[in-house]
């Protein structure tokens, strides 16, 4: 056995001689032994089997297909149900879940944006408000649709809604429930219905005329648009049924000289408030009455929205929110905002929504204007009405929700769901 292993030594300081004295044949074999030896020691500490594939402990390969079961009763135990009780469940489930939802099968998939779920919602009271945000492409000079998503941590953002098609530049959004409106667009009279709920496009009935500029406002489930010929500055007023879902055939035109640009309109008890560059006027279709209203104009308001009858705007130079009751007829400044506004380098690029009751205020702030990028950010404040008339806000959630270059705030929009 010495002379054995002295020989073996001694193979590998004399590069082989020793192969000689044992033979060729045994030298060999004892080489092989000792690579068939290293070579099972190595799959020993790497946990190989015979055939070199790589080995899992017994425990956590009985672990994970214990978890696999258990996922997989669970979702058999939901999927077994009759399906109008399975409706119920998720009728019941915060929206903001239905993309997790839609991810466990194709069936949750078609359920998640079936009438019937939403239908259910509606019946039980657990629809939601949400908002959405038509952004403008500087370079594509189109409009992209964003929601404002709520993150698990608290935080908001907007994200592109990529199933949506492209929305032409001068385009005039109305929402109506679940639904958004586009209307027209330069050079264009298409019309599209968007559902929320999907989210899908509908295309709807060419407008009668090409219309740009236009301002809109939903009187009785009417939508009336007001605006002026893409060939000349002549104003006119079209009215879509959202019920029969067609253009009423009458084409109205305005008693009253109307201005070419517009700064925005609300609706309040059947009126429509709109203001252009100087002036300020107000619309009842029922009587078609046109008017001026010099105590609104008083007040350069711009972008307004509308909650519990009067209509509020964020004045972007003494940086405030102005309210304008129609009833009194008076203007008053929402106060407890003074130090909990953003300050922003684009306060003139501003616009307010009524969300569920409370105001949703977006504000553009430049970064870098040599790169042209810029931020959005997002204010929600609740509102109170005290004794006197004096009305209080306080923000709820302040910061920002959107970064990018080539973006433009266009329009807040909040539906429900």
């Amino acid at each position: 056995m010495k002379h054995y292993w002295r020989s073996n030594r001694d193979s590998r300081k004399n590069g082989g001689k020793a192969a000689k004295s044992l033979g060729e044949k045994k030298w060999k074999r004892l080489q092989k032994k000792k690579f068939l030896s290293s070579n099972y020691k190595m799959s020993r500490r790497l946990n190989l089997s015979k055939n070199g594939v790589l080995r899992f402990p017994r425990l956590n390969l009985h672990m994970s297909l214990k978890i696999r079961a258990e996922k997989e009763q669970s979702s058999s135990l939901i999927t077994s149900l009759p399906e109008d009780v399975i409706i119920d469940i998720l009728a019941r489930v915060p929206r903001c879940e239905y993309p997790k939802l839609s991810l466990v099968s194709k069936h949750f998939r078609s359920l998640t944006a079936s009438p019937e779920l939403y239908a259910r919602r509606s019946s039980l009271g657990c629809t939601e408000h949400c908002l959405y945000a038509a952004l403008f492409n500087t370079e594509t000079m189109e409009y992209r649709l964003y929601i404002l998503h709520r993150k698990a941590n608290g935080k908001r953002c907007l994200v592109l809604i990529s199933s949506l098609p492209h929305i032409p530049w001068g385009a005039s959004f109305v929402t109506v429930g679940s639904r958004i409106y586009v209307f027209g667009g330069f050079e264009t009279s298409s019309s599209v219905s968007i559902d929320c709920r999907s989210p899908t496009a509908q295309p709807l009935p060419s407008m009668p005329v090409p219309m740009s500029c236009i301002i809109s406002g939903i009187i009785d489930g009417r939508i009336y648009l007001i605006g002026h010929l893409d060939t000349s500055s002549k104003k006119m007023v079209m009215v879509f049924n959202t019920g029969t879902q067609m253009w009423e055939p009458e084409i109205i035109n305005p008693e009253i000289e109307l201005g070419n640009t517009w700064f925005g309109s609300v609706v309040i008890a059947d009126k429509m408030y709109m203001r252009d560059y100087y002036y300020s006027f107000v619309y009842e279709p029922k009587k078609s009455k046109w008017e001026r209203d010099e105590m609104l104009n008083s007040k350069k308001w711009m972008y307004a929205c509308v909650v519990d009858d009067v209509l509020y705007y964020y004045d972007g130079v003494e940086k405030e929110i102005r309210a304008y009751d129609p009833k009194q007829r008076c203007w008053r400044v929402v106060k407890g905002l003074e130090e909990s506004l953003p300050e922003t380098t684009d306060s003139w690029s501003s616009e307010i929504v009524c969300y569920g009751g409370k105001l949703a205020l977006f504000l553009d702030n430049d970064i870098d204007d040599e790169e042209k990028t810029f931020e959005i950010w997002y204010a929600e404040i609740s509102l109170e009405r005290r004794q006197g008339g004096g009305i209080w806000g306080k923000v709820e959630w302040c910061d920002h929700v959107f970064i990018s270059r080539n973006f433009g705030f266009s329009k807040p929009l909040a539906v429900m769901v």
